[in-house]
């Protein structure tokens, strides 16, 4: 026997009892009126209706009503009844057993539907904030069937995309047909014959697509639910061993969609944006050449044309051109420097060499450096003798501090001083440069660490490419630190950029 069977025959079994006791109680044990009697039978009633339902309760009001005629209605110990008023309580108290039977088992059914529609609507949240982990279309493709599967306690779910004709599965050793169960390991040995066999399922998905209805399950075929944009159909869904409501398939089917259409639009649009910033770099970078690489090869180009058609200049004159020449193929040397050390940290190559360095001396090197260039110019450095040694790569740091210090006398006047200082900041250290030039406007702040940005006041008035800073950020980046600027129009800027701290083996 089955256990299905073994429940049904055990409440049959309770219910028989029950009936059976409250007729010993009131017919041998204890006399009751005739009300007491049928409500406590009409209890009865109700409770079998509402724990097992109506069917169950409607069978139980039948017995109860024949065994209160049989015991409890005169002439008691038959079914004929004898006052027409007997007749009246009969009836009503059948008729009633068999409305509240009908109300109970009905309540009961919509508590049940209510908490099924709970559950199912809990699978849907849970699927959705599972479907916005993806980052790409690719990767939620192959995510779906998994996460259906899992929501939905399916054994196995099937993805189909009309686009391509392309199948997603959750188990990759099954894919669910709408006519029949299809298996890898039961597929023809032949690869024709395989071949055969997926097209023919493809086909039966199509088929499903086209569906204008949410199929249920039925006769064991799995759930076909049809994947829409809009009118369009754009695929199906097939769950196995799950039963849904209608409003659920449709719930799932528009949660799947959106979330389908959401990834190509955020794909869409970092592949518009991406084309933008390409589109930017390339201009800029045009606008750089054009104008940065141009000015040193014209005036090299000039020198050496006025030394080659002159012939009769004088020892000063011909000075004066060689060092046009020699400034010039520095400043160009320096600009394809900064070209390849950009390709070089945007491409991940530079293999940092990072020791504990003491960042005293990275900052006097660097302000030695540049006042080699300009002697004119006022370096302050204001430091604390109990400063922490930094975990950096001492050639890349100069060349930030260089960067830096260079900007700071280009964009500021000569009569400025340039400070230095170094704080410690928790497990970092924080090295400022601080100048007293025209500030940097707040709506630029944040852009002028792109390549090639320069700003829109500076940069028809001081030469320059746009790569210092963006090349600064890179190395600060590569070492585990932190840069940024602050700064006032008319007030000066100061840029502030944090190394690690070495600690103590």
């Amino acid at each position: 026997m089955s256990l299905k069977r073994m429940v049904e025959a055990v409440r049959w079994l309770l219910i028989a009892s029950g009936l059976a006791s409250i007729v010993a109680l009131y017919h041998h044990y204890y006399r009751a009126n005739n009300t007491t009697v049928a409500l406590t039978l009409l209890l009865l009633v109700l409770v079998v209706a509402g724990s097992w339902g109506l069917r169950y309760a409607l069978v139980a009001s039948f017995a109860a009503t024949a065994l209160f005629n049989y015991y409890f209605l005169p002439p008691i110990g038959t079914f004929t009844i004898a006052d027409t008023q007997n007749w009246v309580a009969l009836f009503a108290f059948l008729g009633t057993s068999i409305y509240a039977s009908h109300l109970a088992s009905r309540i009961r059914e919509e508590s049940h539907e209510a908490d099924t529609r709970r559950l199912e609507s809990e699978m849907l949240y849970r699927l959705g904030r599972q479907l916005l982990q993806p980052e790409n279309v690719a990767q939620l493709l192959n995510f779906i069937p998994s996460s259906v599967a899992n929501a939905f306690n399916s054994p196995a779910v099937t993805l189909y995309l009309a686009d391509g004709d392309r199948i997603y599965l959750s188990d990759p050793k099954r894919i669910s047909n709408p006519h029949v169960a299809w298996n890898s390991r039961d597929a023809p040995p032949s690869a024709d014959g395989a071949e055969r066999t997926r097209s023919e399922i493809v086909n039966d998905l199509r088929e499903a697509m086209m569906q204008p209805t949410f199929r249920p399950p039925d006769e064991g075929l799995p759930v076909a639910i049809p994947l829409r944009v809009g009118v369009r159909p754009s695929g199906v869904v097939l769950l196995e061993a799950v039963s849904l409501s209608r409003e659920t398939m449709e719930g799932l089917s528009g949660l799947v969609a959106m979330s389908i259409e959401r990834a190509e639009a955020l794909e869409d649009s970092a592949r518009s944006k991406a084309a933008k910033e390409t589109e930017r770099l390339r201009t800029a970078l045009l606008d750089s050449v054009t104008h940065e690489l141009r000015t040193p090869l014209t005036s090299i180009k000039a020198s050496i044309s006025a030394l080659l058609s002159q012939q009769t200049l004088d020892a000063p004159a011909r000075k004066d051109l060689l060092t046009v020449i020699d400034e010039e193929s520095d400043r160009l040397n320096r600009l394809i420097e900064q070209a390849v050390e950009m390709a070089q940290l945007d491409a991940h190559k530079v293999q940092l060499d990072l020791k504990p360095q003491p960042i005293a001396a990275l900052i006097y090197a660097a302000v030695e450096q540049c006042r080699a260039g300009q002697p004119e110019r006022d370096f302050r450095v204001s430091l604390s003798s109990f400063l922490p040694n930094v975990l950096a790569d001492k050639a890349w740091i100069e060349k930030v501090l260089a960067n830096l210090l260079g900007n700071a006398a280009k964009y500021s006047p000569v009569d400025q001083p340039i400070f230095i200082s170094a704080d410690p900041q928790k497990e970092m250290l924080a090295i400022s440069v601080a100048d007293r030039g025209a500030g940097i406007d707040p709506m630029e702040q944040s852009l002028i660490f792109d390549k090639f940005y320069r700003g829109q006041g500076q940069r028809s008035r001081v030469s320059g490419t746009g790569m210092g800073l963006a090349i600064c950020r890179a190395i600060v980046s590569a070492h585990g630190g932190t840069i940024a600027v602050t700064s006032q129009i008319g007030h000066g800027s100061v840029f502030t950029f944090t190394l690690p701290i070495a600690r103590p083996n």
